[in-house]
């Protein structure tokens, strides 16, 4: 997450294992020796995505359906928010699974689902990726150059002009037509990177984290005008800082700056983009942000972090917060293609398809057997020595794809975030049966549908609250943002 859920890849060639070869045309986004390069936020050029709706929230007559059975749904690109996940599978499928209080799985309704589960809102729209926030989402379509979001609407992260909440995907107008290269999402802001290299950014921005040089919420798209004659390769977003890499391999930071998140050497907070100073004038090739700390990759493999540091999220074996970039010695013998950081731990794969996880470790979102915090990277060990070849963080668990085809979750599992069909929580990864070639392979995904004969209509979100017995509209939302203040 982006912070939920920045996961990025440097394939090896254990990926072509599974993932299309259209795929391969993002290697056209780096210059250094690696063989080819893609990201989980940004785009994958994938021509299949299928969408099954559920059933709406308080419609009587409302009947689960199960999806006729498919061949085998490879997992194309994972994705991970703060309870809940999504996948984009080939075979023209997307599903989510996990919370969905605030419409953040798509489904038109509130309700959790405990195990994967077909979308159907954009049928035939050829989606490219998509992108969890902490509790909204966000999809892109390669046909329509539309970019789609649902999910909590507060502080205008849907980018439609308003705060509402959405349970069903609907396309950014100010984004209509864009080529898009990558969308990275935070707890309460998302950017979007078009082809040419310029950034777009929307949602809560009390402390400058979308580089517009203001701390005004931005209800719409504005593009970052510090940018402008300066191609932007990538971003990634935290839960208040957000960060780039520029074609030519420097690394910006802006935002909220306490914990030294912004690897500017100081605590101050930026309203604008600022060049971070590296160390033997190093290129970086990937960046991803947890809650608030930062990750980024060099050309040569080397893995580096800054910030917060409380829970052993950097990996430098202490819990001290660092304010510039500081290269990981524990792993300084590997080359990383893979990094992901969540609320407070971090993921990192290397290029022989090893996973490493360190960082806070309560509900075993590591995934290395124990709940105790890890200061320094541990390894993570798979059945038959799978190698893993995409990684996703979320707030407080972690999904994995391997080799051969299977999806591991690992953490918490309250909101059925895990896929397994359960609330319970894990400390070592376990197969997503129903995404797996170990498993059912996506072969009989649930799809709910609203039956035919029902004759109802979807009640909206505003109707559904105002209902309540002994609750008002603004007391309801009062709990709801409690609750979220209270995880």
């Amino acid at each position: 997450m982006t912070f939920l859920h920045q996961t990025v890849l440097l394939p090896s060639p254990l990926l072509g294992l599974f993932l299309p070869s259209s795929l391969h045309r993002l290697s056209q986004f780096f210059s250094y020796s690696l063989p080819f390069v893609f990201f989980t936020h940004p785009l994958f050029q994938s021509k299949h995505t299928e969408w099954r709706e559920r059933k709406m929230m308080g419609v009587e007559g409302s009947t689960e359906f199960t999806s006729p059975p498919v061949h085998h749904h490879r997992v194309l690109l994972i994705s991970a928010g703060a309870s809940h996940s999504v996948a984009l599978l080939s075979g023209n499928v997307v599903c989510s699974w996990g919370r969905g209080e605030d419409g953040q799985l798509g489904h038109g309704d509130a309700e959790d689902r405990l195990s994967p589960t077909q979308l159907s809102r954009l049928d035939g729209h050829q989606i490219a990726s998509v992108t969890c926030g902490a509790d909204h989402t966000t999809a892109y379509s390669d046909l329509t150059s539309e970019v789609y979001s649902w999910g909590w609407g507060d502080f205008g992260r849907l980018g439609h002009g308003n705060s509402s909440d959405l349970f069903i995907p609907q396309p950014i107008k100010a984004l209509h037509s864009l080529k898009i290269r990558q969308i990275a999402c935070g707890d309460s802001h998302c950017l979007a990177v078009t082809m040419d290299g310029e950034v777009q950014s929307w949602g809560r921005n009390q402390n400058g984290q979308l580089g517009l040089g203001t701390m005004e919420d931005a209800l719409v798209p504005h593009k970052i005008q510090a940018f402008q004659g300066i191609p932007i390769k990538m971003v990634a977003a935290g839960a208040e800082h957000t960060a780039a890499i520029t074609e030519d391999g420097e690394l910006y930071g802006w935002g909220w700056g306490r914990y030294g998140n912004l690897g500017l050497g100081d605590r101050n907070d930026r309203l604008v983009p600022e060049k971070v100073s590296l160390a033997n004038e190093e290129k970086m090739v990937i960046v991803a942000c947890g809650w608030r700390h930062t990750i980024s990759v060099s050309s040569s493999g080397g893995l580096y972090s800054y910030g917060w540091s409380k829970y052993g999220q950097l990996g430098h074996g202490d819990f001290e917060d660092h304010l510039t970039p500081h290269k990981l010695e524990a792993l300084k013998e590997s080359s990383i293609t893979q990094i992901s950081g969540g609320w407070r731990h971090t993921m990192a794969v290397t290029s022989d398809g090893k996973l490493y996880g360190w960082g806070w470790n309560k509900f075993g979102q590591v995934g290395v057997g124990d709940n105790a915090d890890h200061c320094s990277p541990a390894q993570l060990k798979f059945p038959r020595d799978q190698k893993v070849v995409q990684i996703a963080c979320g707030w407080r668990h972690t999904l994995a794809v391997t080799d051969q085809q299977n999806v591991f979750s690992w953490g918490r599992g309250t909101n059925g975030q895990l896929g397994h069909g359960e609330s319970i929580d894990r400390n070592l990864p376990k197969l997503i049966e129903a995404l797996s070639a170990d498993g059912s392979g996506g072969q009989q995904l649930p799809s709910s549908l609203v039956d035919p004969s029902s004759g109802k209509t979807w009640v909206s979100p505003s109707d559904r609250y105002a209902v309540v017995p002994g609750e008002a509209v603004s007391s309801m939302l009062l709990v709801f943002h409690c609750l979220r203040g209270c995880q």
